[in-house]
């Protein structure tokens, strides 16, 4: 239910203080014309997050108690939430003048766009690819995890996953990180899917707003600085690599499967269960090598 036209900020937070802090401080700074409500759910991060919180006054927190995870916290903004729009925001970004007013005017001149998305930045001002993407397929998916899609130049269905044909306007999905959604759309195809911890929650949230005839549009002229990987780390932890692998599990399950050979679908589900293996392994090494085990 609607109460006010404007934008509700729903941001998950755990063990991300300082990063945090820095994201609330460019909300207050650069908020925009219409109201605003900021609602902070806290991860159970037990590293002072809830107390720095409650130096803004005009943030709102939720404590759950432990961690839900990204799709259940969020879906708790979500819930306690009325405006318009709600803008699922990660705490590991930083919003610019300007942002939030032009993607606002954006959903309300165009009622068929359910989400919204911008151009993503890392801190040093490169492009974050991630920003926009296309629903993955196998060759996409290869060429993604490979690296072979991500080299510079790369195009074509190796690139695919990476939406290199879009420069601006509708596109299959866009960044969780930045991720400004109408309520309306979300009232008719739900919330974001608690089955994903965390991980692909974002893109089956888009990918169910399409096949309910909604738009995602990437907007390219707005950005936000995303210092990717600073909640979570380049190293993941056991639980969190699971997490990502079972995500790209879950996705194709609900998405993909029926439409496919049952030989297809056991060698897709053989294929993630490999790169788990790998990534969990290397990932456990690098991160006894760092000391954080």
């Amino acid at each position: 239910m609607e109460n006010h036209d404007g934008v509700d900020v729903g941001i998950v937070a755990y063990r991300s203080r300082r990063l945090l802090r820095t994201c609330l401080q460019s909300l207050r700074a650069h908020a925009p014309s219409r109201p605003m409500r900021v609602i902070v759910v806290d991860n159970d991060s037990r590293d002072g997050t809830a107390e720095m919180v409650r130096e803004f006054s005009e943030v709102e927190l939720i404590e759950p108690r432990r961690n839900l995870g990204y799709a259940a916290a969020v879906n708790l903004a979500i819930n306690r939430s009325d405006g318009r729009y709600f803008l699922a925001l990660n705490p590991d970004t930083q919003i610019h003048p300007g942002a939030l007013d032009r993607l606002l005017q954006v959903m309300d001149a165009d009622p068929s766009i359910a989400i919204c998305g911008c151009r993503l930045e890392r801190e040093d001002g490169t492009f974050d690819h991630a920003a926009k993407r296309a629903f993955p397929t196998v060759v996409g998916a290869l060429g993604h995890f490979t690296g072979v899609g991500r080299r510079p130049g790369a195009n074509g269905r190796l690139a695919q996953y990476r939406a290199p044909t879009v420069e601006s306007g509708p596109v299959n999905a866009v960044n969780g990180a930045f991720m400004l959604i109408r309520r309306r759309a979300l009232d008719e195809v739900g919330m974001f899917d608690e089955g994903y911890w965390l991980y692909m929650e974002d893109l089956d949230l888009c990918y169910r707003v399409a096949e309910a005839g909604w738009l995602t549009w990437y907007d390219p002229s707005v950005v936000v600085t995303h210092l990717k990987g600073a909640t979570t780390g380049r190293n993941r932890t056991f639980r969190v690599n699971h997490a990502f692998h079972h995500g790209m599990y879950r996705f194709y399950r609900q998405h993909y499967a029926r439409s496919r050979p049952r030989v297809v679908n056991l060698a897709i589900y053989g294929g993630i269960a490999a790169k788990f293996a790998g990534s969990a392994a290397r990932s456990a090494v690098n991160r006894r090598l760092l000391g954080r085990d």
